[in-house]
């Protein structure tokens, strides 16, 4: 989730304040534009069902985007007429308010994950959804991956629906130097038969699921797209364009065989360099012998790469662990070869969601925690919303968790022009701070400055 922020300097040492009941801190260096890591505000949207974002993103304008997911008809969702999940995209100016939101969807379930601003000043947005109604105008069984092109102010200009006759899943979409789309995500391989490459792949239908990419024209046109995995469970989460014209995957694989050459143990973080034909050029696989998931992937000002996920490994690549999960950071340059890695967390269960490029180089995480201890000063109850900032090495200069007593995940952030932050999450807490509830899991948006 490819958001290239704008975080001035190193990061202060800070207290909490009297009136920020979710303030926690660590130590870093004073940051330039004299962040401290305040509150400015919460804000919560959503009704009595369950509200979810997964992607936030700067808008040309100084404002932003939130997009995820919603199966409410009430409270700020009163206009939408089934309760099942529909895409929801919001529109705030640069001073956090609500100046659009729209829902997009059918009556079966379909859940948006990765929204991009396009080159026209319009919006892109992917996910996976089983409607073939209402917005939708195909199906092929199950969930597809769904993609909608939108105008500046929501719109629809066309949606195209991908997949097969089974759970077919998007989670990442960028937009390529020709103005066209690409789209990663997750191929039902077996349910598929095989299918789901434009030419025919050296792979036998087999397997559970394979790392699935798709290209785009700038009208939705398919161009081609190529799958790539093992005999087992294999999920890109993310995609990002290389340095020479080609893409990179990145996400989590369970195989050990077929596109595989290096498995390191349960679930590996796994990458694929493929060129702008989608050919693989070469692939890596990074962990231990435990579960190592990556969810996020971005670009390095050296022109290197880094990803996030959590790890439960404490061997082979992984040079330490904290407890039961932790976040695991890695860097490797444009040929796949590791060149660091890093963890965080504490006793119990953390895990990261995505990672953004700052401008001193460092690195902004999202995610969650359940832990007290180690790099994490507080815990609210359950899981909190969990955000980190690091060096260019990936050295821990602040975090900060969020949260109330119940069930709370962070998902993205990014840093606005004048180096705040603006962290989005979701909350199952009826005491989360400074918002009241609305029922079921709340969306929230966060300013930090």
């Amino acid at each position: 989730m490819k958001k290239f922020l704008v975080f001035i300097g190193a990061l202060l040492f800070f207290s909490c304040s009297s009136d920020d009941m979710a303030n926690t801190d660590n130590t870093g260096d004073l940051n330039a534009s004299g962040f401290v890591g305040n509150t400015a505000w919460i804000q919560n949207f959503g009704g009595s069902g369950d509200d979810s974002p997964r992607s936030v993103v700067p808008t040309t304008d100084g404002g932003f985007v939130v997009f995820g997911f919603t199966n409410s008809t009430d409270g700020d969702l009163a206009n939408k007429a089934l309760n099942v999940n529909d895409y929801w995209l919001l529109k705030f100016d640069a001073e956090g308010g609500l100046e659009w939101q729209k829902t997009y969807g059918g009556s079966k379930d379909d859940r948006g994950q990765q929204a991009i601003q396009t080159s026209d000043g319009g919006y892109a947005l992917t996910g996976y959804a089983m409607s073939d109604d209402g917005d939708g105008s195909n199906n092929e069984g199950f969930h597809d991956n769904w993609v909608l092109k939108l105008d500046a102010f929501g719109n629809i200009l066309w949606e195209k629906s991908f997949g097969f006759s089974g759970h077919d899943h998007s989670y990442d979409i960028i937009e390529t130097v020709d103005g066209g789309f690409f789209f990663s995500g997750f191929l039902d391989v077996t349910s598929s038969n095989g299918e789901g490459s434009t030419e025919k792949s050296s792979l036998a239908a087999h397997g559970v699921g394979e790392f699935w990419g798709t290209r785009l024209d700038a009208d939705g046109n398919l161009l081609w797209r190529k799958y790539f995995g093992g005999t087992n469970n294999d999920r890109s989460f993310g995609v990002m364009n290389a340095n020479d014209g080609g893409f990179i995957l990145s996400g989590a694989s369970e195989s050990d065989d077929f596109d595989i050459s290096n498995s390191k143990g349960s679930y590996d973080y796994w990458v694929v360099k493929v060129d702008k034909n989608g050919n693989m050029e070469w692939e890596r696989s990074f962990g231990g012998t435990g579960i190592d998931q990556s969810h996020d992937i971005t670009k390095t000002m050296d022109g290197a790469y880094a990803i996030i996920g959590n790890t439960f490994s404490t061997d082979i690549q992984i040079s330490k662990n904290n407890g039961e999960s932790d976040i695991w950071l890695v860097k490797f340059d444009e040929n796949g070869e590791l060149l660091w890695e890093q963890n965080y967390g504490g006793p119990a269960f953390d895990a990261a969601r995505s990672i953004s490029l700052s401008k001193d180089g460092g690195f902004i995480i999202s995610g969650n925690s359940k832990s007290i201890g180690n790099d994490l000063i507080s815990n609210f109850g359950e899981n909190d919303l969990w955000i980190i900032k690091t060096t260019a090495s990936g050295e821990l200069q602040w975090q900060k968790t969020i949260g109330g007593t119940g069930l709370d995940f962070g998902y993205d952030a990014f840093e606005t022009d004048e180096g705040a932050l603006i962290f989005i999450g979701e909350t199952a807490s009826t005491d989360f701070p400074d918002i009241n509830h609305l029922g079921g899991i709340d969306l929230v948006v966060l300013k930090l400055e």
